[in-house]
């Protein structure tokens, strides 16, 4: 969850799946900082879901947010991540998903995901009931 108040300031929290399907001794991309969440009031927030190990390996939502830092839509940037595992992982990209959520520090939000089927909730004073697909790279 990514948030943004009438003051401008950002927040997030992730949460992880629990232990229905790790592996013994596997640790989730959620308490790293910088990988399942990271947010900087100055620039955006991120957020990430998905195949944990491999969020991890790119410091994932920290990417995100550098990112938008060096001038990318929150879309682009979530875009640009996802892009960098799909490279890491080659063919294996087929068989896992990972999708990234941001906004930055001026409201604009976005999403994208490895694979088909990533959606998120919008809700801002206006509307309170939006449902957003994300763009997907692999078809």
């Amino acid at each position: 969850m990514l948030a943004q108040d009438a003051q401008g300031n950002l927040s997030g929290s992730c949460t992880t799946s629990g232990m229905g399907f790790k592996m013994r001794g596997r640790l989730g991309d959620s308490p790293l900082i910088g990988s399942g969440l990271f947010v900087d009031n100055a620039v955006g927030a991120a957020a990430a879901t998905g195949q944990g190990e491999d969020v991890i390996r790119i410091a994932g939502s920290h990417t995100v947010v550098e990112l938008m830092r060096q001038g990318l839509s929150p879309t682009a940037a979530c875009k640009a991540a996802v892009e960098r595992i799909a490279r890491i992982k080659g063919d294996k990209a087929r068989e896992i998903q990972v999708c990234f959520i941001a906004i930055n520090n001026q409201g604009q939000h976005g999403a994208f995901a490895l694979q088909k089927g990533f959606s998120y909730a919008l809700c801002t004073s206006e509307n309170q009931q939006q449902l957003v697909q994300s763009g997907y790279l692999l078809k």
